[in-house]
C-alpha cells in the first residue's frame, strides 16, 4: 500500500491533484470553525442538544450547523438542488432535452442548478435565522438576520465552488469529498465517547473486554457490508447478432446490463430520514417537542398531547427502548421508516433506469437477452430483475440504517455517524480510489485496489 502511495506522488498531474485536494479540504475545515457575526455559539449548542434529529444534520456538516459558523448550511442546498434538478429532469421535456444534448446542454443544467442552490440556501438560512429569532437565540432585528443570511449563503455559494474545483482540478468527485471530510472529522470525538462510555466506565476488566469486542465487530461488520453492498451487481448478458455493413460483417459481441444492488444509492436513506424528521423539525421550531405520557409543564404534571406522542414515534431517538411497553412501542415509528426506504428506492430506481428504453436500445442495435425474447418480453424480464435487486438492495440499506438506531436506543450509544453517514464515507472512498487508480493505471502503475 505504501509503494502504491510513493507511486502515486511520483507522477506530477497525480500529486498536483492530491496537493490542491487536501489544502482545499483544510480550508473547508477551517470555515467550519469561524463563528457568524452576531451569534452566541453556546446559546446555539444549547438548542441543537435539545433538537430531536439534529445529530445526521451535524455528522453532514461537520459540526458547524450547530456552532452557526459560515458554513453552517454546508453543501446541504447544492444537494438538495441536484436532487430536485434530476426530479424536474424527468418531470419537464425541455429539461429532459437539455440533459440529452452532450456537454452544452450538462453545463446549462449544472448552470440551473447553481443558481437553485443559492436560492435553497437563502430560503434555508431566512427560515432558521427567524426561527432561532423567534425563540429568542438569536436579536431580533434586521441587521442581525441580514448578517446571519448573506454569511451563510455565501459559505454554502463557496463551499459549491470550491466543491466543482476539487472536481476539476483535485482528485474528483469534490461535494462527495466535502462530505466525506464533514463527517470523518466528527469520528474521532464519537470514537472517544464511546470509549469514555462502555470502555473506561465499564465497572470491571472483562465488560471493558467485552464492549471494546462488541464495538469494533459492529464497526467491521458495517463497513464490509456496506462495501458488498456498494461493489454488488447484477449482470443481464446480453448478445447481438452478426450484420452485414458495407463488405464486412459486424457484431457478434457480447456484453452485459450492470445492475447495481443498491441501484438507488444513499438517497433512499436520505428521503425517508428528512421526511420522517421533517414533522419534527417543524414542531420544535414552535416551541412543541416530542414527549410520551406524563410531562412536567411549568412545575405541573400533565399529558402529553396525540400530537407530541406521535412527534416522539417520529423520532429515532426514541426507538428501540426496552425500559418499558410504554417506551418500547414508540418503536412502531420503524416501520413507517421501513416503508419510506422502499418506495423512494423502486421511485428513485424508476427515474434513473427505464427498462422499456433499454429495451428499445438493445433492439435497435440487434441486441438480446439470450433466452428472452425481444419488445415486450425483454422489458418485462427487466422490470422483474430489477424489482428483485432493489429489494435486495434496499434491505441492505435497512439493515445498515437501524444498526446505529439499535444500539442507540438499547445501550443508549451516542454517535453522530450512522448507517447513512457509513454508506455515503465507503462509497465516496472506493470512487475515488477508483479514479485515482485509473490516472495510475494509465502510467503502468498498480493501482490502490489491485494487488
Amino acid at each position: 500500500m505504501f509503494t502504491k502511495v510513493r507511486n502515486a506522488f511520483k507522477i506530477k498531474d497525480i500529486r498536483d491533484r492530491l496537493i490542491y485536494t487536501f489544502f482545499a479540504l483544510i480550508i473547508v475545515r477551517i470555515g467550519c470553525l469561524i463563528t457568524i457575526p452576531g451569534i452566541n455559539p453556546e446559546l446555539i449548542k444549547s438548542f441543537f442538544d435539545s433538537f430531536a434529529g439534529s445529530d445526521f444534520a451535524n455528522a453532514l456538516t461537520g459540526g458547524s450547523l450547530e456552532s452557526m459558523t459560515i458554513f453552517a448550511l454546508n453543501i446541504s442546498p447544492y444537494i438538495t438542488s441536484s436532487i430536485i434538478m434530476q426530479l424536474l429532469t424527468i418531470a419537464i421535456p425541455k429539461l429532459e432535452e437539455l440533459q440529452k444534448d452532450g456537454e452544452d446542454g450538462r453545463k446549462k443544467i449544472a448552470e440551473i442548478t447553481r443558481y437553485l442552490t443559492v436560492a435553497l440556501a437563502v430560503l434555508q438560512s431566512a427560515a432558521m435565522s427567524i426561527g432561532f429569532a423567534n425563540s429568542g437565540y438569536l436579536e431580533k432585528d434586521f441587521k442581525t438576520i441580514a448578517i446571519v443570511v448573506i454569511s451563510m449563503t455565501a459559505g454554502s455559494a463557496f463551499l459549491m465552488w470550491l466543491g466543482e474545483n476539487i472536481t476539476e482540478k483535485g482528485v474528483g468527485n469534490g461535494i462527495s469529498i466535502i462530505l466525506l471530510i464533514n463527517i470523518t472529522s466528527r469520528m474521532p470525538k464519537d470514537i472517544s465517547n464511546l470509549y469514555k462510555q462502555f470502555i473506561k466506565g465499564a465497572d470491571n476488566t472483562i465488560n471493558a473486554v467485552i464492549s471494546a469486542a462488541v464495538i469494533l465487530a459492529v464497526i467491521i461488520f458495517v463497513v464490509v457490508f456496506v462495501v458488498i453492498l456498494q461493489d454488488g451487481e447484477r449482470r443481464i448478458p446480453v448478445q447481438y447478432s452478426k450484420k452485414v455493413q458495407g463488405r464486412k460483417m459486424v457484431g457478434g459481441a457480447s456484453s452485459h446490463i450492470p445492475l447495481k444492488v443498491n441501484t438507488a444509492g444513499v438517497i433512499p436513506v436520505i428521503f425517508a430520514s428528512s421526511l420522517l424528521q421533517l414533522p419534527v423539525v417543524i414542531s420544535q421550531f414552535f416551541g412543541i417537542t416530542p414527549a410520551s405520557g406524563m410531562i412536567t409543564k411549568n412545575g405541573e404534571t400533565v399529558h402529553a398531547s396525540v400530537w407530541q406522542m406521535m412527534l416522539k414515534m417520529f423520532s429515532q431517538d426514541s426507538w428501540f427502548n426496552f425500559k418499558s411497553f410504554s417506551e418500547f412501542k414508540y418503536t412502531l415509528g420503524l416501520v413507517v421508516y421501513i416503508l419510506l426506504l422502499i418506495f423512494f428506492a423502486y421511485f428513485y430506481t424508476s427515474i434513473t433506469f427505464n427498462p422499456i428504453e433499454v429495451s428499445n436500445n438493445m433492439k435497435k442495435q440487434a441486441g438480446f437477452i439470450p433466452g428472452i425474447r425481444p419488445g415486450k418480453p425483454t422489458t418485462d424480464y427487466l422490470t422483474h430483475v430489477l424489482n428483485c435487486v432493489i429489494f435486495i438492495g434496499v434491505t441492505g440499506l435497512a439493515i445498515v440504517a437501524i444498526i446505529p438506531i439499535f444500539f442507540q436506543g438499547t445501550f443508549n450509544a451516542n454517535v453522530s455517524f450512522g448507517g447513512t453517514s457509513i454508506i455515503i464515507v465507503v462509497g465516496v472512498v472506493i470512487e475515488t480510489l477508483k479514479q485515482v487508480e485509473s490516472r495510475m493505471l494509465v502510467r503502468h502503475y498498480k493501482g490502490f485496489l489491485n494487488d
